[in-house]
């Protein structure tokens, strides 16, 4: 398709204010449609007000994006609160304005632009398109533009942030959602995720910058600017060079008879686990070839989430069993999360959970340390972080080895602003991770990475194979030096935010206005932590360590049986999400009690806070 610049969109529509007989929705109508160059989209919009589909137009066009856990995330298709050519316009324009006033060098440092494999051919939107206008934008102000040639892994993006010294960048991908889904994901300068204030400041720019500029449709200046670079071998090879920083075994991973399956999920991630390996040592991991090439509509796997386990690892763990491969690594579309399963003894496969995982690397990361530290390394100097909702297992890891543990809320984007903070004040981090499969070995990346993740999880496999042991064991040997931390996460879907609200209000009214429960079912809580409102009863002055998040709802029920449960909404979908873990010390053995333990509390905790009954929410399909 062509840019569209200047072309005359004909239609028999006018824009006058009696088309719906709401000023508001006919304001918002008339803009869009003066300002709209994607014949597609702005087809879908003409339609609906043709066919007086009033409360979808209203639906579409009179709300805006906000920034989640993972930047603006959105469907794809017609509207100002979906993914499309013109929000995307509109989104840079007003990063435009918000660089400009913080960065007096933004036009001698530039702006980092990456994509992924997304697109739906309805709105004739891709991930790839959608990059060209978000650096259009920018090159039509005299920015310079590091757009990468073809899709990356999202880390590439924030790496390349850190080592080209831009301002800022942005990577349009939605990760693992459905296909029907893309995103808008800023980092800043430091290489981490935006946070508060960047965000909402960012958003008021976006208002006040919504109607195009000029050029902004003028995608042929990536072709033509000499402002546009393309840093993809630069990064690429910067990246994997660093990426041996955390390799500590490639003499033994040269030698090892081990076999690895990868699965990139349809997405980015095939090239780039192939390079990863051959830094390691590795021979090539065996590609799934159904998976191998990237395919929009990931027409292999129900959703593109490697999270949901077996189910959607099915050509995976066949092909391993085939091919005679213990271990299966798995990227999601944009290589920034990691699943792993391994074949057991039984003949069974065991699917790591990313709690499970994180013990792993956590023992793993802390180990390879204290091999190769210096004679002068301060293991008080030592930090390894997870968000709240993620298991407290490198707490106890870290409380009988004497190195630092700090939880963020949730998102990797707390994680990376926190490490930033911590290595300019000299500490040194070695792990982080979040529940959902996200992992951080190193620092080089300021936020997760499938890709180094994979490489890791390889050469830990490789190691503990000349010991005679497997992934699964070595969990087990974790456990009993540190605690079984048993943990358990899974979800409903709620499409009405309405409901949402009214199920977190009701805990915050419990038996009385403005009283939380004391109890859920026979289980006594001993402390309550609300992260919207900011209260903490295990604080002396009742507030919150971690900040406050309005613009989300999670709460945290601590039970005085050492259980630890978190009800959140989800920050990129529309689900209510429950974590529990029962934090054991390393003299309760007796697992098959603890697991008992904590599926009674689930049970409770399901009935009596959630009631999906009563409130019409839709179980995760197994």
């Amino acid at each position: 398709m062509g840019d569209g610049a200047g072309e005359d969109m004909n239609s028999n529509l006018s824009c006058a204010p009696y088309l719906t007989g709401d000023p508001q929705l006919d304001t918002a109508v008339c803009q869009w449609l003066r300002w709209d160059k994607n014949p597609k989209t702005k087809e879908q919009i003409e339609n609906l007000l043709r066919n007086g589909m009033n409360k979808e137009l209203r639906d579409r066009l009179c709300c805006r994006m906000t920034f989640g856990t993972a930047g603006l995330r959105s469907a794809m298709g017609a509207g100002f609160c979906y993914i499309n050519d013109l929000t995307v316009i509109q989104s840079t324009q007003g990063m435009y304005k918000y660089l400009e006033r913080c960065f007096s060098d933004l036009k001698q440092r530039g702006f980092v632009v990456g994509y992924d494999t997304r697109g739906q051919v309805t709105s004739s939107c891709s991930s790839q398109r959608l990059a060209k206008l978000t650096a259009a934008v920018l090159l039509s102000k005299g920015v310079p533009v590091y757009l990468f040639s073809r899709y990356v892994p999202t880390p590439f993006v924030p790496y390349a942030v850190q080592e080209l010294k831009a301002v800022a960048g942005v990577m349009i991908t939605a990760s693992h959602n459905r296909k029907e889904d893309n995103g808008y994901k800023v980092y800043w300068e430091t290489g981490a995720q935006i946070t508060s204030p960047h965000d909402k400041e960012i958003l008021k720019c976006i208002e006040e910058s919504v109607e195009p500029w000029i050029d902004s449709w003028n995608e042929n200046l990536v072709d033509t600017s000499p402002l546009k670079q393309d840093p993809l071998q630069d990064i690429c090879t910067r990246y994997m060079e660093d990426l041996k920083k955390i390799c500590f075994h490639r003499e033994l991973n040269l030698q090892t008879k081990l076999k690895f399956v990868h699965t990139s999920f349809h997405g980015v991630g095939h090239d780039y686990v192939q390079l990863a390996f051959k830094v390691f040592g590795f021979k090539p991991p065996i590609p799934v070839p159904e998976q191998q090439d990237p395919d929009p509509n990931f027409s292999t796997v129900k959703c593109p989430n490697p999270e949901e386990g077996e189910s959607v690892l099915e050509l995976s763990l066949r092909l391993a069993e085939k091919e005679n491969a213990r271990v299966v690594v798995a990227t999601d579309p944009d290589a920034d999360r990691l699943a792993v399963a391994e074949l057991q003894e039984d003949g069974r496969w065991k699917v790591f959970t990313g709690n499970e995982l994180a013990a792993l690397f956590g023992w793993w990361m802390f180990d390879c340390w204290k091999e190769n530290k210096s004679q002068n390394a301060d293991v008080k100097n030592v930090y390894m972080l997870a968000t709240t909702v993620s298991s407290k297992i490198l707490k106890a890891i870290a409380h009988k080895e004497g190195f630092q543990f700090e939880e963020t809320l949730p998102g990797f984007k707390w994680i990376g602003s926190r490490i930033k903070e911590l290595i300019e004040n000299g500490k040194e981090v070695l792990f982080a991770f979040e529940e959902s499969i996200g992992f951080l070995c190193g620092t080089f990346v300021l936020d997760k990475d499938g890709v180094s993740a994979a490489a890791v999880v390889a050469e830990m496999a490789a190691y503990l194979e000349t010991k005679n042991l497997t992934l699964a064991q070595q969990l087990t040997k974790v456990y009993e030096r540190y605690g079984y931390h048993i943990s358990k996460t899974s979800y409903f879907l709620c499409y009405d935010p309405p409901t949402i609200k009214k199920i977190f209000e009701r805990l915050r009214n419990f038996h009385s206005p403005k009283e939380y429960p004391k109890y859920c079912g026979t289980f006594d809580i001993l402390h309550i932590r609300d992260i919207t409102t900011g209260y903490d009863s295990s604080q002396l002055n009742q507030k919150s360590v971690l900040p406050v998040s309005k613009n989300s709802q999670m709460i945290t029920f601590t039970f005085q049986n050492g259980c630890v449960a978190t009800l959140r909404t989800s920050g990129t979908e529309p689900k209510i999400k429950y974590y529990a873990e029962m934090c054991a010390s390393p003299d309760q053995s007796d697992i098959t009690l603890l697991e008992e333990e904590l599926k009674k509390l689930i049970d409770a905790l399901i009935e009596n806070f959630l009631e999906p009954s009563k409130n019409g929410l839709i179980w995760r399909s197994a």
